[in-house]
């Protein structure tokens, strides 16, 4: 039997009450076919994230750091953000470290708040991430040691409060309520979440918004693709359950690859990060 064309697997996976079934809205005047289940937000994908338990979510080096405890930390830290640090809808929060476990807890939870989150390039010398900070307007930037060294005569000039991966975390984190609760905070799918930076080639490098339709869409893009690789291969992707990935991250949190294709596709699929 010959395999469907793409043709008929794209009219099975988004006909009317499929999965993947699309629909088109008016954003910003512009009518756009989109995917009618997406998840509405980021904190909509952390809410689901819940739903994989004690499941290892990152492990690095000898931290282990499973689905629920990850939840805990990004709950406590939204609130953290809101009641200490006055961070409202449409502020910006800046990370600016390697990958770590706290990467991924402090996007989560500035996502979480209807913050915009503000990824800066690691490797980014001090006055380029002097520049990000400034030009974003960030009111909080989490850091790791490296980088709170590399801007060690630049962060007091700015109206940032910082805060660096170590003793300065553990002292802001404290002791973690046992089921600490998300702030309250309507989000909409339209409502900006991120703002990436362009590698510069030609100039400054420019930031980018990225909105929760713009980073949930790429996550179903992806599951579709996978959907659509199964079924042309004769088999049944709703047949058994997807085994969980482990993924050995070799790219950056803070490009869009490591952010929406594997940070945020792991948090919705129970997937495991090495780092």
């Amino acid at each position: 039997m010959p395999a469907p064309s793409l043709a008929e697997v794209r009219a099975t996976l988004t006909a009317p009450g499929a999965p993947f079934e699309m629909e088109e809205v008016e954003i910003l005047g512009a009518k756009i076919r989109t995917w009618k289940n997406a998840p509405p937000s980021l904190r909509a994908i952390l809410e689901l994230s819940r739903g994989h338990g004690d499941n290892v979510f990152i492990t690095y080096e000898d931290e282990q750091l499973t689905f629920a405890e990850h939840y805990r930390q990004v709950a406590h830290l939204a609130t953290i953000l809101t009641e200490r640090y006055g961070i409202e809808k449409g502020d910006r929060v800046a990370i600016v470290m390697r990958n770590l476990p706290e990467w991924s807890i402090a996007f989560w939870a500035a996502a979480a708040v209807g913050a915009v989150v503000v990824p800066l390039n690691a490797w980014w010398v001090a006055d380029e991430l002097e520049y990000g900070l400034r030009d974003s307007g960030a009111k909080v930037a989490f850091l790791d040691r490296q980088r709170s060294e590399r801007l060690a005569d630049i962060l007091p000039s700015l109206d940032c409060k910082a805060v660096t991966v170590g003793d300065q975390w553990r002292e802001m984190m404290g002791e973690i309520p046992a089921e600490p609760a998300l702030p309250e905070v309507a989000i909409e799918p339209e409502d900006l979440a991120t703002i990436f930076y362009t590698s510069g080639t030609t100039g400054r490098s420019k930031g980018a918004l990225g909105t929760h339709r713009n980073i949930c869409g790429n996550l179903v893009a992806l599951m579709y693709a996978g959907f659509r690789t199964q079924l042309r291969g004769g088999q049944d992707p709703t047949a058994t359950p997807p085994t969980p990935s482990v993924y050995l991250l070799s790219v950056p949190f803070f490009h869009a690859t490591g952010c929406h294709s594997i940070l945020v596709a792991s948090v919705a699929s129970g997937g495991r990060l090495v780092i």
